[in-house]
């Protein structure tokens, strides 16, 4: 256990999280999405949704600035106009941090989640329940 560092945030994720660069993107999937066949590197989450995961990384992870929309998200049945409560939870966590969350349609999303630096396999149950993440740079402090 860390101080300050949520306990659903295990070594190899924080390790992960810290490795990444500006604009890389990590990806957080459902649990009936192949994240085995997929990752280029996989981070297991066994056990966790993603809305928990999202919001605990939410608060080590910076997002990145110089985009509309760093957090994208699957939508119901793959079209943006559709959504269900999962994806509700997931624009209020983006709102909340002042960020805008953009649904994509599954033939833009699956693609950007292959190519992602990290997939993070989870035991989420919403269909149609894929996140990913744009990571931004951590600011020096100004005197």
């Amino acid at each position: 256990m860390l101080i300050g560092i949520p306990p659903i945030l295990g070594p190899e994720l924080l390790a992960t999280l810290r490795a990444m660069g500006h604009g890389d993107e990590i990806a957080l999937v459902d649990g009936n999405y192949p994240a085995q066949e997929h990752a280029r590197r996989l981070v297991r989450a066994d056990g966790h949704g993603i809305v928990a995961l999202l919001d605990a990384i939410l608060t080590v992870m910076p997002l990145d600035e110089d985009v509309p929309a760093p957090i994208l998200r699957a939508a119901l049945n793959n079209d943006p106009a559709q959504r269900a409560a999962f994806h509700d939870q997931i624009d209020a966590l983006g709102a909340a941090r002042g960020v805008q969350v953009q649904p994509l349609a599954g033939a833009d999303l699956y693609p950007r989640i292959r190519a992602a630096h990290t997939i993070v396999a989870t035991s989420e149950g919403a269909l149609f329940g894929n996140v990913i993440l744009r990571k931004g740079v951590v600011r020096a402090a100004t005197p």
